[in-house]
């Protein structure tokens, strides 16, 4: 296996524990801390090194993605249909996700979002608690990244082995 194989791998699995991470965080004190999309945002140029990307079109691309998935879900951050932390971590997902992959993890994390929507308003229900229900919603994007990651990024890395 090639060095460059080697880091390309390292850094999708340090990608997914920070899902995981992500996920599991929101779920307990739905919260996804700041310091953790961060690193996801920042480590995404050595995997776009690694593997091999062009600044054009490759990194313009993906960061325009990025760019323009934080402006609209800034503005659902705005009308209060999403948490900051959701809007944060989607946007940095977007540095890592080829962008004619993107809209599948989109669609991916809406139906699984809408799962556990349905999963917590029936337990709220259940429970009769009143107020307002706080959806985890970090699951269903930490989720629809590693479906996208193991369906979509890992295939495509095996394509491009040598030897």
């Amino acid at each position: 296996m090639l060095r460059s194989e080697l880091l390309t791998y390292g850094l999708l699995a340090g990608l997914a524990i920070a899902l995981l991470v992500a996920a599991f965080t929101d779920l307990r004190r739905r919260q996804i801390d700041n310091w953790l999309n961060a690193t996801i945002a920042l480590t995404a140029p050595a995997f776009w090194w690694a593997s091999g990307m062009l600044l054009w079109p490759g990194v313009a691309m993906q960061f325009g993605v990025a760019l323009l998935a934080f402006v609209v879900l800034a503005a659902m951050f705005a009308l209060r249909v999403m948490g900051g932390g959701d809007v944060k971590l989607l946007a940095a997902l977007a540095l890592w996700i080829r962008p004619d992959h993107f809209l599948w993890l989109v669609v991916v994390m809406s139906l699984l979002g809408g799962v556990l929507t349905i999963v917590f308003g029936a337990w709220h229900v259940m429970r009769r608690q009143t107020g307002r229900i706080a959806i985890p919603y970090g699951v269903a994007i930490a989720a629809a990244g590693l479906l996208t990651l193991a369906g979509k990024s890992l295939p495509m890395l095996q394509s491009l082995r040598i030897g």
